[in-house]
Protein backbone atom coordinates (compact mmCIF):
# COMPACT_ATOMS: atom_id res chain seq x y z
CA UNK A 1 0.00 0.00 0.00
CA UNK A 2 3.03 2.39 0.68
CA UNK A 3 3.58 1.75 -3.36
CA UNK A 4 0.29 2.16 -4.10
CA UNK A 5 0.12 5.60 -2.31
CA UNK A 6 3.19 6.87 -3.51
CA UNK A 7 1.89 6.28 -7.44
CA UNK A 8 -0.78 8.24 -6.17
CA UNK A 9 -3.86 5.41 -6.17
CA UNK A 10 -6.86 6.97 -3.87
CA UNK A 11 -8.39 3.86 -2.66
CA UNK A 12 -7.42 0.20 -1.40
CA UNK A 13 -9.94 -2.37 -0.93
CA UNK A 14 -7.75 -5.11 1.57
CA UNK A 15 -8.29 -7.95 3.73
CA UNK A 16 -9.80 -6.62 7.47
CA UNK A 17 -6.99 -8.94 8.94
CA UNK A 18 -4.50 -6.59 6.89
CA UNK A 19 -5.76 -3.02 8.06
CA UNK A 20 -2.62 -1.18 8.66
CA UNK A 21 -2.45 1.05 11.79
CA UNK A 22 -4.30 4.15 11.45
CA UNK A 23 -0.95 6.58 12.63
CA UNK A 24 0.40 5.43 9.68
CA UNK A 25 1.56 8.73 7.84
CA UNK A 26 2.61 6.38 4.79
CA UNK A 27 -0.59 6.30 4.04
CA UNK A 28 -1.38 9.52 3.58
CA UNK A 29 -3.91 10.23 0.45
CA UNK A 30 -4.82 6.46 0.36
CA UNK A 31 -8.66 5.97 1.39
CA UNK A 32 -8.48 2.31 2.82
CA UNK A 33 -11.61 -0.32 2.78
CA UNK A 34 -11.33 -3.10 4.43
CA UNK A 35 -13.72 -6.05 3.92
CA UNK A 36 -14.12 -9.62 5.28
CA UNK A 37 -15.49 -10.73 2.26
CA UNK A 38 -14.97 -10.94 -1.54
CA UNK A 39 -18.64 -9.70 -1.84
CA UNK A 40 -18.11 -6.83 0.04
CA UNK A 41 -15.18 -5.78 -2.24
CA UNK A 42 -17.29 -6.38 -5.26
CA UNK A 43 -19.77 -4.22 -4.05
CA UNK A 44 -17.48 -1.51 -2.78
CA UNK A 45 -16.06 -1.52 -6.55
CA UNK A 46 -19.45 -1.02 -8.31
CA UNK A 47 -20.39 1.85 -5.46
CA UNK A 48 -17.01 3.55 -6.64
CA UNK A 49 -17.58 3.65 -10.38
Amino acid sequence: MREAAKLGFSVAIVPKANMPKKNDKAFEGLTIHPVERIEQAMELVRSLG
